[in-house]
């Protein structure tokens, strides 16, 4: 799924558009006992409760893709009877109307996800009729011809509210609140199957996680089969070692500073497509000749990228280069550049030392204070 299909389920996470069926809710406390449960036919809830629970519904479909929004695929083995995918088919067709699927699920998870401390598990089904367009792109609600049936599930923490003082109204005095125990946004959840190409995609999922590098992947393997990707930082380092060990000792700062003028030029590029932009080994190859590697060093390339990647390995571009700063590092000192200016830092040997120079003009801060750049009177 990519930004713009996550974006259309979102909307049904509104009053205005709900499709949103039943809901069923499972508390936890942190010895993985069952507490309470719950089984609500959706738009029967209050509109107070049902705007908190749109939040956190929201928030399970937030965030950026190849982060922590992940699509997974499922393995043919778990669609076969008995398999994960098969069994989360039997849940969405149910609409949650069968207990011993819901039981079952819940067990599952508790089984399988590494948490401590108390959390609520929420699962709802819904069924959106998925609007055609016209040639404009605009929605024609009475030109559907497919309905999308998912689960959406979210893992939410469940903690003590802070102690404090609070104003006692009936009282008319302040004393110690009332500590109570919240619901606190998901920490993990998912949506299945995927909404694809506006449609149904039963052999895919789309995978949340509150923190992009605690991903959980033995909880998401056990759960749901599926293999998971390199996380955001895995990718960066991945990616970083394989150009450190292609260039040695060519890796000099004109050269890594041209491949990330490069991926910012083909970020831009591709800016207004909805699919993020990734990379293959090929398209790895091309950037590092664009940005001045020699030929022998590209035919490194080809097993360097294979031996530490893997040669099937893709890398988002997003993950790999920071797209808001451009970043040079010593043990005593951290420069931050304009991405776009990055050609304002360039290396030079003056006095016999390796010096990174920055070009600047009159207008330069120091703490806040203006410093002249440039001396006055006869011994400028």
């Amino acid at each position: 799924m990519n930004k713009k299909e996550i974006s259309e389920i979102k909307k049904q996470f509104t009053p205005e558009h709900c499709a949103l069926t039943r809901m069923c809710g499972c508390y936890v406390d942190g010895e993985k006992n069952k507490k309470t449960e719950m089984q609500e036919a959706f738009l029967s809830l209050p509109e107070e409760e049902a705007f908190k629970y749109f939040e956190i519904f929201r928030k399970a479909l937030s965030g950026t893709v190849g982060k922590n929004l992940l699509n997974l695929d499922f393995p043919l083995d778990t669609e076969m009877p008995g398999g994960t995918q098969e069994f989360l088919m039997k849940l969405k067709n149910s609409r949650l109307t069968e207990e011993a699927l819901v039981e079952a699920f819940y067990d599952r998870i508790i089984e399988t996800f590494p948490y401590g401390e108390n959390y609520l598990i929420l699962l709802v089904h819904g069924a959106y009729d998925i609007p055609g367009r016209s040639s404009d792109n605009e929605e024609m609600f009475d030109a559907s011809d497919e309905v999308y049936e998912y689960l959406l599930c979210t893992i939410c923490p469940v903690k003590l509210s802070k102690a404090g003082l609070s104003y006692d109204a009936d009282g008319n005095r302040f004393g110690a609140r009332t500590r109570d125990w919240l619901v606190e946004l998901p920490m993990a959840g998912f949506l299945f199957p995927a909404f694809q190409d506006r449609s149904t995609d039963l052999h895919s999922m789309l995978y949340y996680s509150k923190n992009p590098e605690e991903l959980n992947e033995i909880f998401a393997e056990n759960m749901f089969g599926c293999p998971m990707p390199m996380s955001a930082g895995g990718q960066k380092e991945t990616f970083n070692a394989i150009i450190e060990e292609t260039l040695g000792e060519d890796c000099a700062y004109e050269v890594v500073r041209n491949i990330h003028e490069k991926l910012h030029e083909l970020v831009e590029e591709r800016k207004d497509e909805p699919d993020p932009v990734t990379l293959d080994k090929r398209e790895v190859k091309q950037i590092l000749a664009a940005s001045g590697v020699e030929a022998e060093k590209l035919e490194e390339l080809e097993e360097r990228y294979e031996v530490t990647a893997g040669e099937q390995a893709e890398f988002l571009a997003s993950n790999v280069m920071n797209a808001r700063k451009f970043e040079i590092k010593t043990p005593d000192i951290v420069i931050q550049v304009n991405p776009e200016r990055a050609d304002l830092v360039e290396t030079r040997m003056i006095d016999g030392r390796q010096c990174l120079v920055i070009g600047v003009d009159d207008r330069v801060e120091v703490n806040g204070i203006s410093v002249k750049t440039i001396m006055e009177g006869p011994n400028r």
